[in-house]
């Protein structure tokens, strides 16, 4: 019953924990010492020996650990035309901690030219061997959500209806751009469905004048017309993050408020969903995820911390969740990525590897 194809039984969000020589290097480059070639070629280096890690892992799915990056979302807003980043007033408040202080704002129409990740994907793709490589990039909803209208030029968009029907656009000819380069998997992370399941992000959705229920559909709509012709051949998922920045997060909350819209409409081939802990709630949203169509890919290992959970304790939750989805629908990853930023979650490279080990050794025993 093992899958062939993505998403697999056993599959990863995407980041790994940076290397110590990434480290040194982006050190070096930012005070001059090397070029952008010589940290291109650290880099190189590093996304080879991630590539193999993961397959003697036993994954039958590769990313590039996301290792050219800083930012799991700005770097890549950083290469669409009509965007450009600003030092905010402060960070992302996550529980306890503040991301660095940056933001994004649309400043000209926007679009999806000769963006920089098209290389990163071509280079993972020539190295994967007889892996599958996986593109990892935000999700339309992220570039809108956080800063809402006052992040938007009214000037460039005086109707916001325009600029969504852009927004869509843009990610549709990425996602055709992506596939032109060879990608035939892609994901797209989305921290906004856990913000709309979360009573306290609702609470600030309300106070800033805008309705949380009629913003999941406005993003449904968005991500329906960005798949638009999409390629048979190619395999979108949908990554729903609660946070993940040095091990903490920032919504709390089940699936419920957004199940039936984002389950039911949203037209993505998988649903990598976090389901690590008490926060994620139970999985009887899961009921509108519909019958035989689209993959449900279970988080139940989390990238927190890296005590290793029992295998028997997830088969139970595998079996749980399988009253309200097939079981055939079903796979299992990690809950989120060992390290959104560079900065990396709270545990060592040795107990990520363990951590990739464990989900492939349950997906094999289960399928």
């Amino acid at each position: 019953m093992q899958r062939q194809h993505a998403p697999y039984r056993a599959d990863v969000v995407g980041s790994f924990l940076r290397t110590q020589a990434i480290k040194e290097a982006r050190i070096k480059y930012a005070s001059g010492e090397i070029n952008a070639g010589e940290l291109r070629a650290v880099e190189d280096d590093a996304i080879r020996h991630v590539v193999e890690q993961q397959c003697a892992c036993g994954l039958h799915v590769v990313t590039d650990g996301e290792f050219r990056r800083a930012w799991w979302h700005f770097d890549f807003f950083d290469g669409l035309q009509g965007v450009e980043r600003y030092d905010s007033n402060q960070g992302i408040q996550f529980n306890g901690v503040q991301t660095k202080a940056h933001g994004v704002r649309v400043t000209g129409k926007l679009g999806f030219g000769a963006h920089p990740m098209l290389e990163d994907f071509r280079f993972l793709k020539s190295i994967s061997g007889d892996a599958q490589p996986k593109m990892t990039i935000p999700s339309p909803s992220v570039l809108h959500f956080r800063g809402g209208r006052k992040d938007i030029d009214a000037t460039v968009y005086p109707d916001l209806d325009v600029y969504f029907d852009d927004l869509a656009t843009t990610w549709r000819d990425a996602i055709h751009a992506f596939y032109a380069a060879g990608c035939r998997y892609l994901q797209l992370d989305d921290t906004v469905w856990a913000y709309l399941c979360s009573d306290d992000q609702r609470r600030q959705i309300r106070e800033r004048g805008e309705d949380a229920d009629e913003l999941a559909r406005i993003y449904a709509r968005v991500l329906n017309k960005a798949l638009e012709g999409k390629p048979e051949d190619l395999i979108v998922g949908l990554h729903v993050c609660r946070g993940n920045f040095r091990s903490t997060w920032i919504s709390e909350g089940g699936y419920e408020p957004v199940a039936e819209v984002l389950f039911g409409t949203v037209n993505v081939d998988a649903f990598f969903l976090e389901y690590d802990n008490d926060r994620s709630g139970d999985f009887a949203p899961l009921r509108f995820v519909r019958p035989g169509k689209q993959q449900v890919v279970l988080g139940l290992i989390t990238t927190k911390n890296g005590e290793l959970e029992n295998p028997e304790g997830v088969k139970a939750r595998l079996e749980e969740a399988a009253r309200y989805v097939a079981k055939e629908q079903i796979c299992l990853s990690p809950q989120c990525g060992f390290a959104s930023t560079e900065e990396g979650n709270t545990l060592t490279e040795n107990q990520q590897w363990d951590k990739v080990r464990l989900v492939t050794h349950i997906a094999e025993q289960v399928w």
